[in-house]
C-alpha cells in the first residue's frame, strides 16, 4: 500500500472533530477537484512508503491512538484496503474512511454490523467532478456515516439542498457543510441553512486550518 504520510493529530472535521486520531494518507485519486487541498498526494511522482496492511496496523498500535482516519487521495483505491480495514476493526479501532464519492462502497459495507464509518464528500458543481458521483452509495449509508458538501458558491449550496432532499440524507446520516477555503464566507452557508430551515445539518470549519498554516502537512 502506498502511504504518502502517517501522523498523529486531531480530527479537523467530521463527527470526531477535536479528538486525537492517527492518520494514514495514501497516494492517488481518481478525481482532480478544483479545490483539492492535498493535490500533491495525487501526483504521479508523489513520494511514498510502501507498507503492508500488517505494517500499517503495527504502526497504529504503537501510537496508542484508537481513532484511525484513512484518507488520501482516495484510500479505497488501494488494493488491500479491505484487508487493512478488517485488521483495524479487529484491533478495536474506530476506523473512519474519507472517501470522494466516486468509489463504490458496496464491497466495504457487506457486513453492516461490522464496518468502518464513512465520510463521503459529495462533489458539487464547482469541483468539476459532480458527474463522477455514485448516488447508489447513499443507500449504503448508516446513521454514524456523514455526507459532506464542500461548497464554493451559492450555486453549490442550492445543488447540495437538492441532493439532500432527493435522497433524504438528513434522515439517513450526518450532513455537514464546509466552505471551500477562501472561496465563500461561512456566513453565506449559515444564511442558506436558515433559509431552508435545515434542521440537523451542520456547518463545520476545518479546524486544523485554523490551528496551523492551511498548507502545512502532517497535521
Amino acid at each position: 500500500m502506498k502511504v504518502a504520510e502517517k501522523f498523529i493529530s486531531i480530527n479537523g472535521e467530521g463527527t470526531r472533530a477535536g479528538e486525537l486520531a492517527v492518520f494514514i494518507r495514501f497516494t492517488g485519486c481518481n478525481l482532480r477537484c478544483s479545490y483539492c487541498d492535498t493535490m500533491w498526494a495525487n501526483e504521479p511522482g508523489c513520494p511514498y512508503e510502501e507498507m503492508t496492511p500488517d505494517q500499517i496496523r503495527t504502526y497504529i498500535e504503537e501510537t496508542g491512538v484508537t481513532n484511525v482516519t484513512l484518507t488520501g487521495g482516495e484510500p479505497l483505491l488501494q488494493k488491500e484496503a479491505g484487508t487493512l480495514i478488517g485488521m483495524l476493526l479487529d484491533g478495536g479501532n474506530r476506523v473512519e474512511i474519507e472517501t470522494n464519492g466516486a468509489v463504490n462502497l458496496g464491497p466495504f459495507t457487506r457486513d453492516r454490523a461490522r464496518r468502518p464509518v464513512f465520510t463521503l464528500d459529495y462533489k458539487l458543481p464547482s469541483s468539476g467532478f459532480e458527474h463522477c458521483m455514485l448516488s447508489d452509495n447513499f443507500s449504503l449509508l448508516q446513521k454514524e456515516d456523514t455526507v459532506k458538501f464542500v461548497a464554493g458558491s451559492p450555486e453549490d449550496l442550492e445543488r447540495a439542498g437538492e441532493i439532500i432532499e432527493k435522497y433524504h440524507l438528513l434522515e439517513k446520516c450526518h450532513v455537514y457543510f464546509s466552505p471551500v477555503f477562501g472561496k465563500i464566507e461561512p456566513s453565506c452557508i449559515v444564511d442558506f441553512m436558515i433559509s431552508k430551515r435545515m434542521n440537523e445539518a451542520r456547518l463545520q470549519i476545518q479546524i486544523h486550518k485554523v490551528i496551523w498554516d492551511p498548507d502545512q502537512r502532517g497535521v
